[in-house]
C-alpha cells in the first residue's frame, strides 16, 4: 500500500489544473477558497483540508485517493 507524499499532492494538483488550463485565482473561485490557499497546496507549505480534497476530487472527476497519491488513475 502507498503513502502519502505530500509532493505527489502538489504535483497532481498543479499538473490537473494545467490541463484543465486555468489559473490558481479560477480554482480558488471555483471551490470557495483563498487563492493563497491554492497557492500553499501546490508549494507543499499546507495539506488542504478533507473538504477540500473532497471539493477538489469533485471539481477535477478524480478520486481523493489520487490526489493523496496513494492510487494512479488515468
Amino acid at each position: 500500500m502507498k503513502s502519502f507524499d505530500v509532493n505527489i499532492l502538489s504535483e497532481r494538483l498543479k499538473m490537473l489544473r494545467s490541463e484543465k488550463k486555468i489559473g490558481q485565482n479560477k480554482l480558488a473561485e471555483d471551490i470557495e477558497v483563498s487563492n493563497a490557499s491554492i497557492s500553499y497546496w501546490e508549494t507543499g507549505k499546507q495539506l488542504p483540508s478533507a473538504e477540500a480534497i473532497f471539493k477538489l476530487s469533485q471539481y477535477f472527476e478524480v478520486p481523493a485517493d489520487y490526489l493523496l497519491g496513494l492510487i494512479d488513475w488515468d
